[in-house]
């Protein structure tokens, strides 16, 4: 449950003034990294999470250089995706658990801010067997996802094992760049953390609608997307001046929000690249040095597939401002993730 809190809504704190003159839905001109195989919290390392931090902080996102192999992990469980959603209907129905809500998502089942999204979507969670004392305890979101086959399992779970690696080393970077003493704090605090995915696909945009996903931000540490060549998805980056609301707060969700302001920033799909943006732990934690991004997704012409994944704390995390340790303004996260 968050906690009590009488400060105002955040807005946004950036390094340079904006000129949206120039910006008004523009294609995001999004630097791309290339993350070591360990971090060790030497100077360029230090000097690479820095250079994280400030593109969040000016365009809200950037993008991660994938290693041949993880591409390749990537097409595989994008292989595996279109031949599940390729079955019909009524197949992929039976693929739900009433236990941890992972599973099939029908296309319009799902709503952002009181409205039908396009997506289906298959939930992964945090895999479990029945007997883990995690799932007899009753954590939401913990439990046996209903695989729909064996190729499917295999290679989501490759691919989200490397994109959790992925996860831990930019999180030790983005310490570094927030100039944390220990590279290994965010890590620490997502050790055994609730990651988990959704894999979507979209259908081409119809006489009907053009809406993909409505706007919104997402709980946790880190949002990493992986989409084809389709494209349709859209940020909003900061804005001085703008108030992004506490999302973790009940009375302040972001859903919809800004949905049809014109300064958002279509993100054109790089072929081999991760789309990396901050989740709402992070607009808490460093306390209005860094703010959610919010994002959106509209239907193009072709069908669309992408990965959202999620780096997320660990479930009894309690959650506060690193630079204000007596704030009322906190989260136990494995209550606020679940409501």
């Amino acid at each position: 449950m968050a906690g009590d809190s009488n400060i105002a809504p955040v807005s946004t704190v950036t390094p340079r003034a904006a000129d949206w003159s120039n910006r008004l839905n523009r294609i995001a001109n999004l630097k791309t990294f290339h993350i070591p195989p360990v971090v060790v919290g030497n100077a360029a390392d230090i000097k690479l999470g820095k250079s994280m931090v400030l593109e969040w902080q000016t365009e809200g996102m950037f993008q991660v250089a994938c290693t041949p192999d993880v591409y390749t992990s990537s097409q595989l469980a994008f292989e595996a995706s279109r031949e599940f959603f390729a079955r019909p209907t009524s197949e992929k129905l039976s693929y739900v658990s009433d236990l941890t809500f992972a599973g099939y998502i029908a296309s319009g089942e799902e709503l952002t801010a009181g409205e039908a999204d396009s997506s289906e979507i298959f939930t992964l969670v945090k895999d479990l067997p029945l007997t883990d004392k995690r799932v007899q305890d009753g954590w939401p979101g913990h439990g046996p996802v209903p695989w729909p086959s064996s190729t499917f399992k295999e290679a989501l779970q490759k691919y989200l094992r490397e994109l959790g690696s992925i996860g831990d080393r930019l999180l030790q970077l983005i310490s570094l760049g927030l100039g944390l003493q220990n590279l290994n704090a965010l890590k620490s605090i997502a050790n055994d953390g609730w990651h988990h995915a959704r894999v979507l696909r979209y259908p081409p945009t119809s006489s009907q609608s053009s809406r993909g996903t409505g706007s919104h931000t997402d709980y946790g540490f880190l949002v990493i997307i992986t989409q084809d060549d389709a494209g349709g998805l859209s940020i909003r980056p900061p804005i001085n001046g703008e108030i992004r609301n506490r999302n973790w707060l009940p009375s302040e969700s972001s859903a919809g929000m800004y949905e049809d302001s014109e300064e958002w920033n279509y993100v054109k799909p790089v072929r081999s690249t991760l789309v990396v943006f901050p989740g709402d732990m992070f607009q808490l934690l460093p306390h209005t040095t860094l703010l959610s991004t919010p994002h959106k997704v509209h239907l193009t012409q072709k069908e669309r597939y992408s990965l959202a994944y999620f780096h997320e704390p660990n479930f009894q995390q309690i959650i506060k401002p690193f630079n204000n340790a007596d704030s009322m303004d906190f989260v136990h996260y494995g209550e606020v993730s679940s409501e």
